[in-house]
């Protein structure tokens, strides 16, 4: 086994996946920014699940812009 390989691969990884993160925590925070209520209330009080879902589409949508930019 190639370790020299496997560290680069590793190393790679692991910057995008922190890129990745911070791409989803300014995304969550520019959605709770731009909206009109409390995005947490909303969920958690008053069992929004629509809105819960929305924004798992968001996520998912913003996942896969992502990993195609970075895949190639």
């Amino acid at each position: 086994m190639d370790w020299n390989a496997f560290v680069k691969t590793f190393i790679t990884t692991a910057i995008y996946t922190v890129f990745g993160v911070i791409v989803f925590g300014v995304a969550f925070w520019a959605m709770v920014k731009v909206s009109p209520f409390s995005i947490r209330q909303e969920i958690e009080a008053d069992h929004n699940s629509a809105l819960a879902i929305l924004i798992g589409s968001v996520i998912l949508g913003l996942a896969l812009i992502i990993a195609a930019a970075l895949h190639g």
